[in-house]
Formats: C-alpha cells, sequence, structure tokens
C-alpha cells in the first residue's frame, strides 16, 4: 500500500524596518520578538529585521528600545509579510513637559508590577508589605471605540470602517478592523485628520493634526478637536498630565494613588497660527474685532461665562453663524471622556 508522506508545515518570513517617529532615523539595535514565541532578533544597519521560518498563525510583533515606547502590533501572517516603516515614539516626545515624561515612567512601573505581581516595593510595616501605589484613569481620549475615517498624509489615503481609540501621551491611533476586531497601531505624525462617530452622543467629531499649524511659530504635536469652524474656528487640545500620590504613611491620610487626569484647553485659529484663548475678559472679547461690543452684549443677555467652555462654545457659533455658508459641526458642546 503506498502512502503519501506528510507535507512540510510552510514556513515564511515576517520582516520591516524601525524608526525615530521624529526624525524618521533608522534605529538600530531595537529588540524585536514575537510573544509567546523563540522568533526575535536585533535591528540591523538600516533599521532593518528579517523573522524567518514562521508558521501561519497570529501573532504579537513586540518591539523595544531604550528610551522610546513599547510598539506592539498584532500581525496575521499567512503569507511573506512585509510591514514597511515601523515608528518608535521617544519618552516625552509627544511634549517637553516633565508631568507627562512622568506619566510615561508610570505607566512602565505599572507594567512592571502587573507583569511581576511579586514584585512589591517600599518599606515593610510590622512584616505586612504595603500595597504597592497604582497608576488610576487612562491616557485615551476616549477609552471607548469610535467608528471613523481617517485620511493619511500619504496619497491622501482614506481609510473607512475602522474603530479607533487615540492615545494622548503616546499620540498613537489603535485601530480595530471591523471583520476579524485585529488590533493595530499607527503614529498620529502619518495622519492628517480624522473624523470618528462618537460612540456615545451618536454624532461626527474632527480631529485634526497640529503638526499643519503653529503656536508661537512652533509646529504643534498632537490632535485638536474643531468644535465650531467657519471664519473664525474653535479648537480644543486635550492634555494628560499627572497628579502624584500625596499619601502620608505616617497619618494614613492623602491618596495613595498617582492619577492621570485629562485636561482641556481651547484656542482659536487665525490663519495657521493656533492661539490659547485668554483669561481677560476684555482680551477674550477683542478676538471678535469690530463684533466685540454685540458678542459681550450677548454673553450678558444670555449669563455666558467667557472661562465656562459651553459660554465659549456658544460665543464662537454665534459669530460664526453670521457669515454665509456657516454649517455647525456640532450642536452642543460634547466633553472629552
Amino acid at each position: 500500500m503506498w502512502t503519501i508522506p506528510e507535507l512540510a508545515a510552510q514556513e515564511f518570513t515576517l520582516k520591516g524596518r524601525v524608526l525615530d517617529s521624529e526624525t524618521k532615523e533608522y534605529l538600530n539595535g531595537a529588540s524585536v520578538v514575537l510573544k509567546g514565541e523563540a522568533a526575535g532578533e536585533q535591528t540591523s544597519l538600516g533599521g532593518n529585521f528579517e523573522l524567518e521560518n514562521l508558521r501561519k498563525d497570529k501573532y504579537t510583533l513586540s518591539i523595544r528600545y531604550q528610551g522610546y515606547n513599547l510598539y506592539e502590533q498584532v500581525v496575521r501572517l499567512e503569507e511573506d509579510l512585509d510591514l514597511g516603516d515601523i515608528y518608535l515614539v521617544k519618552f516625552g516626545a509627544e511634549g517637553t513637559s516633565a508631568a507627562i515624561q512622568k506619566t510615561i515612567r508610570a505607566n512602565n512601573i505599572t507594567q512592571l508590577f502587573n507583569d511581576r505581581p511579586n514584585m512589591i516595593g517600599g518599606n515593610m510595616v510590622y512584616g505586612i508589605p504595603p500595597e504597592p501605589k497604582k497608576l488610576e484613569g487612562n491616557s485615551y481620549l476616549d477609552k471607548k471605540w469610535n467608528s471613523a475615517t481617517i485620511l493619511l498624509y500619504r496619497d491622501q489615503q482614506l481609510l473607512e470602517g475602522f474603530r479607533v481609540r487615540y492615545n494622548v501621551i503616546s499620540n498613537m491611533f489603535e485601530l480595530m478592523e471591523p471583520e476579524n476586531n485585529l488590533v493595530s497601531t499607527m503614529p498620529g505624525l502619518r495622519i492628517q485628520n480624522i473624523v470618528w462617530v462618537d460612540s456615545t452622543y451618536k454624532v461626527p467629531r474632527y480631529f485634526v493634526n497640529g503638526m499643519d499649524f503653529k503656536e508661537e511659530g512652533t509646529p504643534v504635536s498632537g490632535f485638536f478637536e474643531v468644535l465650531v469652524d467657519g471664519e473664525l474656528p474653535l479648537m480644543r487640545r486635550t492634555k494628560v498630565i499627572l497628579k502624584e500620590s500625596n499619601y502620608n504613611e505616617a497619618l494614613m491620610v492623602g491618596n495613595r494613588n498617582d492619577q492621570l487626569l485629562k485636561r482641556n484647553y481651547y484656542y482659536y485659529l487665525q490663519g495657521k497660527e493656533i492661539i490659547a484663548l485668554p483669561k481677560n475678559r476684555k482680551k477674550f472679547f477683542a478676538i471678535f474685532k469690530e463684533d466685540a461690543e454685540e458678542l459681550e452684549e450677548f454673553a450678558s443677555g444670555n449669563a455666558l461665562s467667557h472661562k465656562d467652555p459651553s459660554g465659549i462654545f456658544q460665543l464662537f457659533t454665534k459669530y460664526n453663524s453670521q457669515f454665509p455658508g456657516f454649517v455647525p459641526i456640532i450642536t452642543q458642546l460634547i466633553d472629552a471622556q
């Protein structure tokens, strides 16, 4: 009786290049591994890596490089695959704020505690280790997934049908494919603008890349939400700050955990210049130039404050509505989650 020898399992290759997200320089010596697998290597000259002899399967690609945020991407390998350029984001690359840099470090420390639950820091009191401090909150603009349309800088390519989340700290988008729920990441610097349908309010929200604008003459990293479009657009930027623990062990008072807190900042757009809204009432209404007096009367008559986000939104809507072709993006102010 003849038998047919079993065919050898088909093997594939996974390759790509690792670069700095800001300088576009290749990163040599980055650690590239497939989680849970023996496959792994370091990037060579030109930031290249190539993992060979891989079975048809779903893998989680993990890339680490000292001084940069961890990069992870789910890959379904069914043939030889070239991932092209993969961008790593430096710690603090989204800003020079010490608080943001501390936030990134706090995230890494929290991950370390999660990965190694037996690692407990702090002093021992009466032989009982104190509960390790945790990081409360999250760094997502909205932690829920929202259906989105994405416009890329490259070739003005339009991506539709994805659900997305935006990590404010790392300036990275997480994209979930519509059919198989695979999640991948995309650096914000590749995206020109994005419209997503808010999963709670069921209305579109528009976000533009700060790289296309300048604040005090300098390009801006991160995304701004367009709240009111028109002759004088109103923009909002959400930042994440770290509020460190103020817990007093001896008195047992205060907050034991570090907290990630979201803060909204409001701007108006003049040409390509992003300008923070003045806190001073006189300077605020001066933005509207010859309409300043009318807008101030409108604010007084409707009990609107120039320091309240809802009041600001209504004043900019009122101003822009006098110009032909004005169409409101949203009819009410939606707070960042």
